[in-house]
Formats: structure tokens, sequence, C-alpha cells
């Protein structure tokens, strides 16, 4: 199953079209995913494709402060309104471990929400510390790269996340995943899921500011998704 990350509600519409089996709503990708707004939370939640809502106040890692997770606790209650299938968390302690009773609380908020533990994971001194502790806390499901910057490239890891897990909770790789790569990993890892962008970039229009920059931006694009749902079901 392919999840698509977008930040914009022509995003969602692509990725559900492409054959995407789920949607991570974010805004501001080029920030690596920070909370998306009120407004796309709702338009998403009327489509009929699962979505969760990236919960995440800020760029940089992720130690928060408790004005924070106090934001990140009113994100979550929004979603929960808005009517989303679940929430992606992530946090970080003073020793860049998880801070585990800062998710247990944002875990409580979410409810029946669905959760992901985002890519924390991948900068976490201890992964496979980090794994069991998301799966005591009652994480469906964990994205990562394999603690390097392409999943591609950390695919060992990810396989032992896999044996680790034992189908307690599902590894998803993602980042730098493509359709010429995708089958390749999973093979390798053995996962039944995987996070892409697949995105294009379009180029901008002439302004005098960054409101559209002159060297583009990123689009989801329903062909890229479709072709990489179609590698990921042998049909190419």
């Amino acid at each position: 199953m392919l999840e698509v990350c977008v930040d914009t509600i022509d995003g969602v519409i692509a990725a559900m079209n492409g054959g995407a089996g789920r949607v991570e709503l974010c805004s501001s990708l080029s920030e690596g995913g920070l909370t998306p707004s009120a407004g796309l939370m709702h338009a998403a939640a009327a489509l009929p494709v699962p979505c969760y809502a990236m919960i995440r106040p800020r760029s940089g890692l992720f130690e928060f402060s408790d004005a924070e997770a106090s934001v990140m606790l009113a994100d979550i209650a929004m979603a929960r309104e808005a009517g989303l299938s679940g929430v992606v968390l992530g946090a970080q302690n003073a020793a860049r471990g998880l801070n585990v009773p800062m998710l247990a609380t944002l875990m409580a908020a979410a409810g029946e929400l669905g959760k992901t533990l985002h890519r924390v994971i991948d900068v976490v001194p201890e992964p496979l510390v980090a794994l069991s502790q998301a799966i005591d806390l009652g994480f469906e499901r964990v994205l990562t790269s394999g603690a390097e910057p392409f999943a591609q490239d950390g695919t060992k890891l990810i396989a032992q996340m896999v044996t680790q897990a034992a189908g307690r909770i599902s590894i998803m790789p993602g980042c730098g995943l493509t359709a010429d790569n995708v089958a390749e990993v999973i093979a390798a890892t053995g996962v039944e899921e995987v996070h892409a962008s697949c995105n294009v970039r379009v180029a901008g229009d002439l302004a005098f500011s960054d409101f559209d920059p002159s060297s583009g931006r990123f689009e989801t694009s329903e062909a890229t998704v479709r072709e990489m749902v179609n590698q990921m079901s042998g049909k190419n």
C-alpha cells in the first residue's frame, strides 16, 4: 500500500486518483512537513481516502516545549473535529530519545484516531529501542528511512525493524522512494506499505519576490502516484 504525503487539497485529489491507499496531510513539505491548516483538514476529510494529519508545529528537530505541546494538542483536537482518519506524531527528550511522556499525552488526546510515529525514529540514538517504545505506546506504524538520508540506503535497519516488530506494528519506509526503486526496497525489507511524495517540479512565474520561486515548486503528480502503485502491484 502506498501512502503519499501532500500539502495541498489538489495533492490529496491527485494522490487519491492515482491509487494511493492513504494520504499524509501536511503543510510546508519544503520544511519536511508541518501541521496542515484547519481548512485543509476539513477539505481532505470530505474525500474518500484516509488522511492522517502531520502534527508538527515548526521545522527543526523534535524537542518541543510545553507551549508547543499545547499547540499540538489543539491541532490534534482539530484533526478529530475535522473527521480525519489519524495523526502523525513524534517528540524527543533532552537526550534525543523519544519523549515517551509527551507522546503518551498526545496519543491519549488522539483517542480513536490512527497513529503513526514519524521519522523522529531516524534521529534518535537507538532506533530499535525507540521502536519498542512505539509498540508499547500503541502506535500502529512507524515511518522510517532506516536512519539514513534515503530509505533505499537504510534497508538493513528497516529489515531489522520488521523482524523486531513481528507484526505488532507496521514498518513503513519513506524518503527517496520512487517507481524505480520501490519494488527493490520492498523485496529487501519485507514491508507491506511505503511512503512517498510522488511530486514533480512545476516551473514558477516571474515575480518580484519568492511568492512563486523561479526555480519552480513541487506538486503531487497523479501520474507519478499511479506509476508507483503499478510498480508495487507488479503491473509494470
